[in-house]
């Protein structure tokens, strides 16, 4: 099926309509990394996966593109999971992967015309951007085999908020602005209101669909908190939407009380982790 670029204006019946409508729906990417795709694509000999691999780590959106692709599409050979970006280029070789990845939307022509709309899913950008560096240095402290993957499940771990934003903005706006007037509503009970659905629901069934590793699916399930690298994934995320206006937010104790027992360090030596993550 061809992927389409979508634009919603009213909230789909449920979540089987909704997962049929973003499963094949193209998803944007940000200039940067379509301008970076463009010039790596003219020295494609000379670029290996590891640099590709680099260049769309920090794009959430192209990342999730990446790992849908070759999940889906994996060799029936292959019995392993590909768990990362650097991991699906070598599977699929460098020429092939151009050849998959032509020239791609950019985000910021999908919403040209939405400013407000490129306002808030930059905002959500940023935050799994930052999300994923505190969940890779929270791995990386614990040394966990798996801190590549641990922090791909930060940077998308909430994926389903980004397409949400890119095909259906005035539906996001709606969940974004009734928090805003009403700062005691949960996320889950505005998704539910504007949406019909929770957007942790349709994340998990695009990751189905899409087939993505087992390890990944696990580590973003916030029900499986009691494992330490879905920890390290929670705490990049929390503290990630508690520090994105500074440091003073009254949620942000509990956070380091928490990342202290993850990490066996004092409060004030998991304070400055943190401070050292941002420096």
């Amino acid at each position: 099926m061809t992927p389409t670029m979508l634009r919603l204006t009213e909230p789909l019946a449920d979540l089987h309509a909704w997962l049929a409508c973003f499963r094949d729906a193209e998803i944007p990417v940000q200039s940067s990394t379509a301008i970076a795709l463009e010039e790596m694509r003219e020295r494609q000999d000379d670029v290996d996966a590891n640099q590709i691999g680099e260049m769309v780590a920090g794009d959430p959106l192209m990342t999730l593109k990446v790992m849908a692709f070759s999940s889906k599409n994996r060799p029936a050979r292959l019995v392993t999971d590909l768990e990362t970006v650097t991991a699906s280029v070598v599977m699929m070789g460098i020429s092939p992967f151009f050849r998959a990845f032509g020239v791609q939307p950019a985000l910021e022509d999908v919403l040209g015309d939405r400013p407000d709309a490129l306002e808030g899913i930059k905002s959500v950008l940023e935050r799994a951007e930052r999300s994923a560096r505190f969940a890779l240095t929270f791995a990386v402290h614990r040394l966990d085999p798996d801190a590549s993957v641990i922090h791909l499940a930060a940077l998308l771990h909430d994926f389903s908020e980004l397409l949400l934003w890119c095909h259906a903005p005035d539906l996001a706006l709606q969940v974004l602005e009734a928090q805003q007037v009403d700062r005691t509503l949960r996320s889950k009970s505005a998704q539910l209101q504007f949406l019909n659905i929770e957007l942790h629901e349709l994340q998990h069934a695009l990751m189905e669909a899409w087939k993505l590793p087992e390890l990944l699916v696990q580590i973003t399930d916030d029900r499986q908190v009691h494992l330490p690298k879905v920890q390290c994934v929670a705490l990049g995320v929390r503290l990630a939407r508690h520090t994105a206006h500074g440091w003073d937010n009254p949620a942000i104790p509990d956070d380091v009380s928490d990342l202290s027992r993850l990490l066996n360090l004092s409060s004030d030596a998991a304070l400055s982790l943190l401070r050292g993550v941002d420096s």
